[in-house]
């Protein structure tokens, strides 16, 4: 037997905030925010939105290594927070991202358009994100009353390990019978997510303007002017360098482009893992 490269793509992994729904990923940054105010830890929007894309527990353990989160436990409570904090911060979350996330469940403008194209050019449609299955399950529900079902959704606490691990992706691959990672793309806002996908040999698009680096609505994205969106792209590119996406686009609207070429490059003989 030989090995025979994809000449196509087959999947396309999806992220859910800041990809899909909930435009400048909104909804697990505030509630990380009063998660900690119920401790009487303040932590600011920007702190919140620092290690986004990882699952939420470990998301709340590196909040707190920050030294300056870390400065305010310690003098809230005369120590540095533990495990067990973590762990308490988080079951305050859990709850109040439940009940909240809702708020922010609105599809992302041309999702739905995007989706379809991505469809008609063969592609089954995974989806993970670092929620925890008790919230991916609000989330699909939410999502799928506006028109979007993904062909499969792994949750971060379904896997043994959370991003930047490949673990999730690769999940998608295995559930929708895939048969090679280098026929797969890996849509995602965040570095942990660009990562994820890097790590598990998938093509991989990094969105600019929807999610966690740029942190706008909609509205206040429309607003922004040329100038800038301009230097807005060139700051958020350099944050993404580390994790080297192949692709960096606005928002997932533009993505039906970016999976043309794609393609073209796989009939030409490349591969993901050699970018």
């Amino acid at each position: 037997m030989h090995y025979q490269a994809p000449t196509r793509l087959s999947a396309a992994i999806l992220d859910w905030a800041g990809t899909v729904v909930d435009f400048g990923s909104f909804a697990p940054t505030r509630i990380f925010v009063e998660a900690f105010a119920q401790f009487d830890i303040e932590l600011s929007l920007d702190e919140a939105r620092g290690p986004m894309g990882m699952g939420k527990w470990d998301h709340i353990r590196t909040l707190c290594d920050q030294p300056a989160v870390a400065e305010r436990y310690q003098r809230r409570f005369g120590r540095a927070p533990t495990d067990a904090d973590v762990t308490a911060i988080y079951e305050r979350f859990m709850p109040l991202q439940i009940a909240k996330v809702g708020e922010h469940s609105a599809l992302i403008p041309g999702a739905l358009e995007t989706i379809a194209a991505l469809r008609e050019r063969g592609l089954r449609i995974g989806s993970c994100s670092g929620y925890p299955l008790a919230v991916m399950g609000k989330v699909v529900e939410l999502a799928a009353a506006k028109g979007y079902s993904p062909d499969h959704v792994v949750a971060t606490d379904e896997v043994p390990k959370g991003r930047p691990s490949p673990a999730q992706a690769l999940a998608n691959v295995i559930a929708l019978g895939l048969d090679d990672v280098a026929a797969c793309v890996k849509v995602d806002d965040t570095e942990p997510g660009i990562l994820e996908g890097r790590a598990a040999g998938m093509w991989t698009v990094a969105l600019r303007f929807s999610g966690n680096f740029l942190g706008l609505t909609w509205d206040e994205y429309q607003a922004l002017p040329a100038e800038r969106r301009t230097a807005e792209r060139t700051r958020i590119d350099g944050l993404f360098a580390g994790s080297r996406p192949h692709y960096l686009i606005d928002t997932i609207a533009e993505l039906p482009a970016v999976i043309d070429h794609i393609n073209a490059r796989l009939a030409r003989g490349e591969s993901p893992q050699a970018c």
